[in-house]
Order: structure tokens, then sequence, then C-alpha cells
């Protein structure tokens, strides 16, 4: 188990010291990617959309004195001069990809960038139909207005705010809304990358750590 810099528990994993890769998408602040830097000794490659989120990186990695490797990239375009032992994308950050395209391409690049027999690691909440069909169309004013908005075909809810910015993926399904999916779509997905998966119990949020095969 990983535990974020800041206290919150991680993505599953068990890093290993030595010379293979690691690479996280969608880093953010840095709070995965800092002590999986710690935990194998080497610097990490920390791959973000928002170079605001690569600057908090950045700073919270100067401050523990930890090495990251900060690149401004899209995770669909995921690219890596050599295949890396692991790649993890936490705190459902893959929810944020609109279509099935957007996420079945986004595992294609991941099977490129996986060595052989390297793992990929990710969550995601459950996808509940429930809470989509009741608040599709709802009128919230906080934390900013917005209205809710479900997209049957992608298994998501997005958050359409009034200053016509969208949100694909809130908070947990039943409180503010999510872009989420079935662990069988998830698993479906994982086949794009040749993988054996394995999976936290189910609560509501499911844990992934995929295998690309030898």
């Amino acid at each position: 188990m990983v535990r974020a810099h800041d206290g919150r528990r991680g993505v599953i994993c068990r890093p290993r010291a030595g010379r293979r890769r690691t690479a996280g998408r969608a880093v953010g602040s840095g709070r995965v990617a800092i002590p999986l830097a710690r935990a194998t000794g080497r610097a990490v490659i920390g791959i973000d959309s928002s170079p605001a989120m690569l600057r908090r990186a950045r700073v919270a990695a100067a401050k523990v004195g930890v090495r990251l490797e900060l690149r401004s990239s899209d995770m669909r375009d995921l690219r890596l001069e050599r295949p890396a032992a692991l790649l993890c994308c936490p705190y459902r950050a893959l929810q944020h990809l609109p279509t099935w395209r957007d996420r079945r391409r986004t595992f294609e690049r991941v099977a490129v960038c996986l060595a052989p027999n390297g793992r990929f690691a990710w969550n995601a909440f459950v996808f509940d139909h429930h809470f989509a069909a009741r608040a599709d169309g709802e009128r919230r004013d906080e934390p900013v207005p917005h209205t809710l908005r479900c997209s049957k075909a992608d298994n998501r809810v997005d958050i359409a705010r009034d200053d016509g910015a969208v949100s694909l993926c809130g908070g947990r399904p039943v409180t503010s809304g999510s872009d989420s999916s079935t662990p069988r779509a998830w698993n479906w997905r994982r086949c794009t990358a040749g993988s054996s998966p394995n999976r936290s119990p189910p609560t509501g949020e499911y844990v992934f750590v995929a295998r690309r095969p030898n």
C-alpha cells in the first residue's frame, strides 16, 4: 500500500527499489508520485495536462527532497522513451475521459508504454444508474451554480456549470455525480493492453491492477 504524502490512501501497488521506471498519469499535486519516488529511490515520471498541478507537484517534491520528472501531456497521448514497470492513474483520474473511445485509446497507449510483466494501477467508481436517472437535469447552487446532465451512452454524469465549463467527474456518484463505469467495462478496456486484472472487493469503488504478460 502506498500512502499519499498528505496522509491519504493511494493506489494499491508494490513499488520496488531499483532501476525500473515508474510513471504516474494525472499526477496532480504529486500525492502518489512523491511516496513512489521515496519507495523506489528513483525519479518518478509525472504526467498531467494542467500546468497549475504540475507546479504544485514540483513544489511539493522539492519540499520533501525527491525528484519527479514532470511533463505536460494528455493521458490519451501517453508516450515514454522507454517502457515503464509501473504506471498508475490514481484518484479516479481516468473518469475524466469523456467517451468510450477516449478510454480505449488511453488503454492502448498504456499497452505500448508498459514493460513486459509491468503493472498498471487505477481506481474507479461503480456507476450508479439509479442516481444518474434521478439526478439528470437537477439544478444545484453549491459549490458553484451547476446542472447535472446524464450521458447514458457513456455511463457518465456531467456537471455543467453556469459559466459554460463542464466537469466530467465530481465526487462519489451518490453525492455529486461522476463519470463512472461498471467493473465489466473496465475489464474490457484493460483487455486492450493484453493484461490480467486484480481488483478490490465490491464496495462502490474499485481498485484495479492490470499486468502486461511477458
